[in-house]
């Protein structure tokens, strides 16, 4: 079972910044979970709200900012003053960074798609990773959104994509085969309802978020591919 560091290492350094991606790539996960929205001026940013108040000293929306200006704001102080001066990435300079890392591991870039519709954001996205496809390491691809899933079918049809799912909501195979899905991610509640079960027969399961060290084995008992942890460490030692 592979375990992916949920917003990098974010339970204990400042979500989806470059010093959780790093402590978590240094920790020996197998993959790391990001955000991605995208600002006025058209850059992939790593965030995982619409609104920038809760992880920034900012106030509004990500879609009202450029770039230059979301670089400005402080992404670390909210979670320890200690980390201070912290910034929000561009998706770029994450995959810049991953792409000086020998040791391969699994990018899980979630597109923010669904609350706030961003014109282009697959094209976006999709052109930036081929500028990136020497490299080793795996890209999944997930949404809550089936139409932006489907838009990065339509756009390449190789790309791996994950549906995300919340609780026991039934259909849920069905709509991942419309948006060519190969995995569903889901949180604890759907892994043990009715609907779960039936796909984890079927198809793979990743769970998010999953802190419980003492869930690991039924986690294993249950064939789930993958889950996504706030804290690595703990899992990993499990």
């Amino acid at each position: 079972m592979y375990i992916y560091a949920h917003r990098g290492f974010s339970g204990e350094y400042p979500e989806n910044t470059m010093i959780a991606f790093q402590r978590a790539y240094e920790l020996g996960v197998d993959g790391i979970e990001l955000d991605v929205q995208m600002t006025k001026d058209g850059e992939l940013v790593v965030i995982h709200d619409e609104c920038i108040e809760r992880t920034t000293d900012g106030i509004g929306y990500v879609k009202d900012f450029s770039f230059r200006q979301l670089r400005q704001l402080d992404a670390g102080s909210w979670f320890h003053p200690r980390f201070a001066g912290e910034r929000i990435p561009a998706l770029a300079e994450v995959l810049d960074w991953l792409s000086d890392q020998k040791r391969s591991i699994i990018l899980n870039i979630e597109l923010k798609n669904g609350i706030i519709h961003y014109d282009g954001m697959e094209e976006k996205l999709l052109t930036l990773l081929y500028s990136y496809r020497s490299w080793s390491h795996r890209i999944v691809c997930s949404s809550f959104s089936i139409r932006s899933l489907y838009r990065l079918y339509q756009l390449d049809p190789n790309v791996d994509k994950a549906m995300l799912v919340e609780g026991s909501q039934c259909g849920t195979l069905d709509m991942a085969r419309v948006c060519h899905a190969r995995e569903i991610h889901g949180d604890w509640n759907f892994l043990i309802s009715r609907e779960g079960e039936k796909i984890s027969k079927k198809m793979d399961i990743c769970v998010y978020t999953m802190n419980d060290p003492l869930l690991l084995t039924e986690l294993i008992q249950r064939d789930v591919k993958a889950l996504m942890t706030d804290f690595p460490n703990r899992m990993l030692r499990g």
